[in-house]
């Protein structure tokens, strides 16, 4: 492993990661309190927005080496410029269990990397700060991540443990002022969030905002960073999507999860790789794939107002329709009224 990816010192903000993590939690619920004050969480100046956002959708029946000419076709249409640029992928890596579906699969982050050296980016390194598993050389290793990055000579970071920007935020959901973000995840050119398409017990549905939960350092607010939970899951997720605002989003949804998920779900198999620009649109294209209506969905709903655009007037599919792959996860009981229909 990279020295990017060992323990740092936190002090360059004035204070110790003990310590930062002391004060963010004995300010969490005057925060909380300032985030339902005043008349609006952010200011719309700061959020250009297209009318229209494309979302691919691509068939992938299976982890094959088929996935690389697959997503190179995706990024190759949908991407912003990638040339010279210093690249992040940010899969969604958070337990192991064998034969179950929790985590982004090795042979997708590959994929995306070989395109996106193909397309002429200057660099690609990936991250992740797992919320569960603390040993993160033992996921590489179980999760065949680790052999993927050894044949490409590729910097995998643990964004738990790297040194740390202290970033305002661009909304104020959770009511707070800043963060602190990894110096990887600050210093890239192009961030590309790349989870795995699951239902989730509390937030619904994890895809691309949800993933950047995984952006967040451990070393500075814990396990499993709880101080998020606090603030509320739905706020969290539209700060830091606001904040980090990632240039482009892959779903590993070949085989996701339904159920009790982000863990203890159950796999389900949809073949699609979905791909875009617009982290909003692709998670609501993504949402009414599995059978879920976006704006039944908090932070979706939210976002649609100011970050992306989760409605299907705003969206403009390209690939294959999305009817192709159109399926109902199962979910826990208490999150049924979020279906559409």
């Amino acid at each position: 492993m990279s020295d990017a990816a060992r323990p740092r010192n936190y002090g360059t903000h004035g204070t110790g990661a003990a310590t930062g993590r002391r004060q963010f939690l004995a300010t969490a619920a005057g925060a909380l309190v300032a985030a339902g004050c005043g008349s609006r969480p952010y200011d719309p100046r700061q959020f250009p927005r297209p009318e229209r956002s494309a979302v691919g959708l691509f068939a992938a029946d299976g982890y094959t080496d088929a996935l690389a000419d697959i997503v190179y076709r995706g990024l190759a249409e949908l991407a912003p410029p990638v040339h010279g640029k210093r690249v992040l992928l940010k899969p969604n890596m958070v337990e192991f269990e064998r034969d179950s579906a929790i985590n982004t699969h090795a042979l997708v982050v590959a994929a995306a990397a070989d395109a996106l050296l193909r397309l002429g980016a200057a660099a690609v390194i990936v991250g992740e700060a797992p919320g569960h598993r603390r040993d993160v050389e033992y996921l590489l290793g179980v999760t065949g991540l680790l052999d993927q990055l050894a044949d490409r000579r590729l910097t995998f970071v643990d964004l738990n443990h790297d040194d740390v920007v202290w970033s305002p935020l661009r909304s104020r959901f959770m009511g707070f002022g800043e963060l602190a973000l990894p110096a990887t995840l600050v210093g890239a050119d192009l961030i590309v969030s790349m989870p795995k398409l699951k239902t989730h017990h509390w937030a619904v549905l994890t895809c691309g905002m949800k993933n950047l939960f995984g952006t967040v350092p451990g070393a500075v607010y814990g396990w499993p960073k709880n101080v998020l939970h606090v603030a509320g899951i739905d706020n969290a997720i539209l700060d830091l999507a606001a904040t980090i605002r990632p240039h482009f989003t892959i779903v590993d949804g070949i085989v996701g999860m339904e159920g009790d998920g982000p863990i203890m779900g159950r796999p389900r198999h949809v073949g699609v790789i979905a791909m875009g620009q617009d982290v909003v649109a692709v998670d609501a294209t993504c949402a009414r794939v599995i059978g879920i209506e976006p704006m039944r969905v908090r932070y979706l709903a939210e976002a649609d107002r100011f970050l992306g655009h989760a409605g299907l007037a705003r969206i403009e599919m390209r690939g294959e329709p999305l009817a192709r792959f159109a399926t109902s996860f199962v979910l826990p009981p208490s999150l049924r009224e979020v279906t559409a229909g």
